[in-house]
C-alpha cells in the first residue's frame, strides 16, 4: 500500500538517533559505489543507478506485473478518486526470479533485507497517475501502532524503472525541484528522512500522468527495523541459501 494523508503539509517529527545513523550509513555506502550518481538537489538525499537491471529482467518483472495486476491501494483514504489510477502486483519476494534482485538491492544500499518490505511493481496505462505524496508514515496516523510492530518508520525507497514511457510518466519531486523520466533499468534512490531522522517532506513526489504508451516500476521500501520477522535466507549467486 502507499501512504498518503488528507492533509498533505509538512510533518514534524522527534529526531531520531538510529535513522540519521541509518542515513549517514546509506549515503557513504552509495557514494563510494562507482555507478551511483547523487543528484544534484540540496534539501533532499537522492541517488540514481542507470542499468541496474539487465532488459531481460526488466522484461521478466513486467510479465510479472501483468500477469497479476490489481487495481493500486491506499493505506489512507483520500476524497480524490484520480490520486491514484495504477494498478499494483506484490511479487513473491522468495521466488527464483524475485529473491536475487531483491537482495541486490539491499546490498546496494548496505541495509538488512529483512528491513525491506515486498517488491511492489506498478503499471500505469494513459491516464493513469499518483499525485504527489510521501512515502513515509504519518506518526500521528491511526495506522501508525500497526507499523511500528512492523519495522516502523520507511527511511529509503528504492524504485526502478523498467521500461521508457512514450509521453509522460516521469516522476516529479515538486519541493525537491527534480524530475526523472522512465528509463529501462535505472534505480532511483532516495531517503525518505532529513539527517535528524524526522520525516522529509521535500520528497514529496508525484506519478505524472502517462500520456502514451504503458509505464513499469518496481518499487521497494525500507523500514528502520525489521519487517520481516523470524529468520532471513540470503541469496547469492548459484541459488543455493546461505544462512
Amino acid at each position: 500500500m502507499a501512504v498518503v494523508s488528507k492533509n498533505i503539509g509538512r510533518v514534524s517529527g522527534t529526531p531520531s538517533p538510529n535513522r540519521a545513523r541509518i542515513g549517514r550509513e546509506v549515503v557513504a555506502k552509495l557514494e563510494n559505489n562507482p555507478h551511483i550518481r547523487r543528484a544534484k538537489v540540496e534539501n533532499a538525499q537522492m541517488f540514481t543507478y542507470p542499468d541496474f537491471l539487465s532488459e531481460a529482467e526488466c522484461d521478466m518483472l513486467v510479465a510479472l506485473i501483468e500477469a497479476a495486476a490489481r487495481p493500486s491501494t491506499l493505506l489512507a483514504m483520500h476524497e480524490d478518486p484520480e490520486f491514484r489510477t495504477s494498478s499494483s502486483t506484490d511479487l513473491d519476494r522468495w521466488s527464483e526470479e524475485i529473491w536475487p534482485i531483491d537482495d541486490r538491492i539491499a546490498n546496494v544500499l548496505g541495509l538488512p533485507p529483512a528491513n525491506a518490505e515486498t517488491m511492489q511493481g506498478q503499471r500505469y496505462t494513459p491516464g493513469q497517475q499518483f499525485r504527489a505524496h510521501c512515502d513515509y508514515f504519518h506518526e500521528g496516523a491511526e495506522y501508525w501502532d500497526k507499523m511500528v510492530e512492523y519495522g516502523g518508520q520507511r527511511t529509503r525507497t528504492a524504485m526502478i524503472y523498467l521500461n521508457e514511457v512514450d509521453e509522460g510518466g516521469a516522476t516529479w519531486f515538486p519541493r525537491a525541484g527534480v524530475r526523472f523520466k522512465p528509463r529501462k533499468g535505472l534505480m532511483l534512490i532516495w531517503n525518505n528522512m532529513m539527517e535528524d531522522g524526522t520525516p522529509n517532506y521535500d520528497t514529496l513526489h508525484e506519478g505524472m500522468r502517462v500520456l502514451e504508451g504503458t509505464k513499469y516500476i518496481v518499487t521497494k521500501w525500507f523500514r528502520e527495523n525489521a519487517w520481516i520477522r523470524g529468520h532471513v535466507p540470503t541469496y547469492y549467486a548459484g541459488g543455493e541459501q546461505r544462512t
